[in-house]
């Protein structure tokens, strides 16, 4: 089977969607270490949680929410169950499951994180980019995540 090789605008496509999959973590994680002294994928721990009521998700939803693995997860909230922020415990409708709760010191801090964090995103993403182009980067995001959680491991 021959090789399809890239178009010159898909290489493009492609080289603007690696450079911003390299950048933006590192940019995302410096301005939460700045503004909270988490890693951004402590705070999107910290916001799925606080989004829920009661604060409480089993991991396994949890890594969904934060397109993490579960292993990655499970030492996250270890480190954040350490700092006082979350908290684990057994699921009572299923004792193979384990729920994370937010504690209210996670909750002031994904708080207190949250103004500084929105208005990062806004100026590095949002506010660059017009209306028509956020549904496009939704289709497309979405489109991305949907074949990757497809995927073979």
């Amino acid at each position: 089977m021959a090789t399809r090789w890239l178009t010159p605008e898909e290489r493009q496509a492609w080289l603007a969607l690696t450079g911003m999959l390299t950048k933006l973590p590192t940019a995302l994680d410096a301005g939460m270490a700045k503004h909270a002294g988490l890693t951004y994928f402590e705070y999107m721990v910290l916001a799925m949680l606080a989004e829920e009521s009661g604060g409480t998700l089993r991991m396994s939803t949890l890594a969904e929410r934060t397109h993490g693995s579960l292993s990655r997860l499970s030492h996250v909230v270890r480190r954040l169950e350490k700092q006082g922020l979350v908290q684990r415990v057994g699921a009572l409708e299923d004792r193979r499951a384990t729920n994370a709760i937010l504690s209210p010191e996670g909750r002031q801090r994904v708080e207190m994180a949250a103004p500084a964090h929105v208005a990062y995103v806004r100026d590095i993403v949002i506010d660059g980019i017009s209306e028509d182009d956020l549904r496009t980067v939704i289709r497309v995001g979405e489109g991305i995540l949907e074949r990757l959680d497809g995927a073979p491991s």
